[in-house]
């Protein structure tokens, strides 16, 4: 008792020194990024991403265009799983940056442009590549006017097209404009750069020590220059140049044709801005039409929180009116009612009779659990601030990793499911395996395909073979064994047994003037309901390379999609045991499942009317592709939650009725 006593005095003493520290210390908004301070003079190199395109979502290599190489040699950063997978290839470059100090730099001049590269750049010219430059871990950021209305981009394209023209002009020239915030220091010094820094606490005296100046902001202009090749050959890098105004006249801009020399140049402004660190992302995850998405989101709550609320209060009121006339009555009337009416009642004897292709059934729901676990944690962690945009790739990572962990759950929820069905736990080795591999094959085939098209293409979103042994390791180390230590536990557990006895003879089904799966289809349309007008936006951060951070609305529509499912599933359950049809496992599941075809239908849609920037077959093709895994996950989790749903509405249905 007295060990007890000092445990829980010694938790309050950490919790109380935990608190107090967290006053004393700065928070910050994005967790996983560190702060760092530079001094005046102080040299800062951008970072170079992939060239990426909205029309072919093919992205290539920085430095597969002849443009200025560092002096040390091109170095690749460290990238995690999540930023290979989605094509990054973050580079080093010869941009140099010094604080506080506004100049324009020259950088280097090409060698004259071969066929090739001059057919390179218009064609990377004409399909609107955007280069991607990184400062301080921020993306450099541009501003556009189109039809009056201000559009905020990353990045700044390969080159353009005048109207009316058939020449086109490379992008030789950058002014950046880079927002600076004074820090002068609270006790804390925080040294490092991007994700690697580390904090270390210094006392009141080092506060000069800590002062300096923080990097909140990362614009961007580009514009073409003609330099003469005489005068720029003279020059070495970093030599000083004139300053230029931009935009200039058609005749001043540097074309791309054969044989024609290009010097690239900078110019470099530094401005002191009231943005503080930990606010500095504010810009980029502005979403536009802000007001628009918060009022769709909330007509969509109160409309479909209004339907199911009906729904769910019909069908209460005709349930509990079943079981009521039902056990009021003796035996002798219950059985002279089962002969005299339709209905739920007559199914009794078949209504848990083994379904159709039961290990199928019992691995898709395995997989459901998996992949819905999954998507529920990752939202929660996003939800709460864990998953920055400035740790890029942290959110695929993160995906990856609770799947590959969630296996048990996996293994454990389909073998029970089966052993419920069976009766025995003979075959869930069996079942296991399948469950491991189901879903992660299908992945596996669609992406292989893909990958045969975009190593053709020579894209940098091309999953090298390394990563194919690397993402294989992780799912045969952690992923296999852990669903089938979750089989094992699931053989272990005491199962669900059924509340009535199954005949040996099936009841024969009554023909429907409609086919069934006509209603099944047609229910998937009240989930769909619920998130299309997220889904819009979903689409629009991952084809049109936006940034998607409100996951607080995301978290709202998950929990209203789960609510759903389950009432739509049960309600279509109910309405086919009303009608006899004791077959209902499977309905069950594709009640909801079937919202998977309207999310895809709706891609579809997407493609041809709202990316219509999306050129060539290619680039169609890795849209359907990617498209019909996003599909095939959503039928996977939504039917498994509408059928866990069914299947404990089921067996308390019958529970509740007294048969000898």
């Amino acid at each position: 008792m007295a060990l007890l006593f000092v445990s829980k005095r010694t938790y309050l003493v950490l919790f109380t020194y935990v608190v107090f520290l967290g006053h004393l210390c700065n928070g910050f908004y994005l967790p996983g990024s560190y702060m760092r301070t530079y001094s005046t003079g102080q040299e800062i190199f951008a970072k170079v991403n992939s060239l990426t395109s909205i029309e072919t979502e093919l992205p290539f290599s920085y430095y597969s265009l002849p443009y200025c190489t560092p002096s040390g040699g091109i170095k690749k950063s460290a990238e995690n799983l999540g930023e290979l997978l989605m094509g990054d290839q973050i580079d080093n470059s010869p941009y140099r940056f010094r604080m506080n100090i506004n100049e324009s730099v020259f950088l280097c001049t090409t060698h004259p442009l071969s066929e090739h590269e001059v057919k390179l750049l218009k064609q990377r010219t004409h399909d609107l590549y955007q280069v991607n430059m990184i400062l301080d871990n921020l993306p450099a950021m541009r501003f556009a006017n189109q039809n009056g209305v201000k559009i905020q981009w990353t990045g700044f394209p390969v080159g353009f097209t005048p109207p009316g023209s058939k020449d086109d002009y490379i992008i030789n020239h950058v002014k950046f404009r880079v927002f600076v915030h004074e820090y002068e220091g609270t006790g804390v010094q925080i040294i490092g750069t991007g994700e690697e820094g580390m904090g270390v606490i210094s006392s009141s005296d080092d506060k000069k020590k800590s002062a300096g100046y923080e990097i909140v902001g990362f614009e961007v202009f580009p514009c073409s220059v003609k330099y003469d090749p005489e005068k720029m050959a003279k020059l070495h890098q970093y030599d000083q140049v004139d300053s230029v105004n931009c935009p200039l006249e058609q005749e001043k801009s540097q074309i791309i044709r054969e044989q024609e020399k290009i010097s690239f140049t900078y110019e470099v402004e530094f401005v002191k801005s009231n943005v503080r660190w930990p606010s500095r992302w504010d810009a980029y995850l502005k979403m536009e039409g802000a007001r628009v998405h918060w009022f769709s989101i909330l007509n969509s709550l109160m409309v479909i929180f209004f339907l199911a609320g009906i729904v769910f209060v019909i069908f209460l009121r005709t349930v509990r009116r079943d079981l009521t006339r039902y056990e009021e009555l003796d035996k002798e009337s219950q059985a002279q009612m089962n002969e005299e009416l339709s209905g739920w009642k007559l199914v009794v004897g078949d209504v848990f009779r083994e379904p159709n292709n039961s290990k199928l059934l019992c691995v898709m729901v395995g997989d459901g659990v998996q992949i819905t676990g999954m998507t529920v944690v990752t939202i929660l962690f996003a939800a709460f601030g864990f998953m920055s945009p400035a740790s890029r790739g942290m959110l695929l990572t993160g995906m990856i990793i609770l799947y590959l962990f969630l296996g048990t759950g996996a293994g454990y929820a389909g073998v029970y499911l089966w052993r419920t069905i069976k009766g025995t736990s003979e075959g869930w080795r069996s079942v296991s395996w399948s469950i491991a591999f189901f879903f992660p094959g299908i992945v596996f085939i669609i992406l292989t395909v893909l990958n045969f098209i975009l190593w053709g293409s020579n894209s940098t979103s091309a999953i090298p073979i390394s990563l194919y042994f690397i993402l294989l390791s992780l799912l045969f180390c952690i992923s296999v064994p852990l669903t089938l230590l979750g089989g094992y536990l699931g053989t272990r557990a005491y199962p669900i047994q059924f509340p009535v006895r199954t005949n040996q003879i099936s009841r024969e089904i009554p023909s429907q003037k409609y086919p069934s799966w006509l209603l099944v289809i047609g229910a998937g349309t009240l989930p769909f309901g619920t998130l299309f007008i997220e889904l819009f936006f979903i689409l629009s951060s991952i084809w049109l390379g936006r940034f998607y951070y409100v996951f607080g609305f995301l978290l709202v529509v998950l929990m209203l999609l789960v609510v759903v499912c389950a009432e739509v599933s049960v309600v279509l359950t109910y309405m086919h045991l009303c009608v006899e049809d004791w077959q209902w496992w499977w309905k069950a599941f594709y009640a909801s499942g079937s919202v998977s075809v309207y999310v895809f239908l709706y891609s579809m849609k997407y493609l041809v009317f709202d990316l219509q920037s999306l050129s060539g077959p290619v680039s169609a093709i890795l849209y359907l592709g990617y498209s019909l895994i996003f599909a095939i996950a959503i039928m996977l989790s939504t039917g498994t939650i509408g059928f866990i749903t069914s299947f404990y509405f089921v067996h308390y249905l019958f529970s509740s009725v007294k048969i000898d």
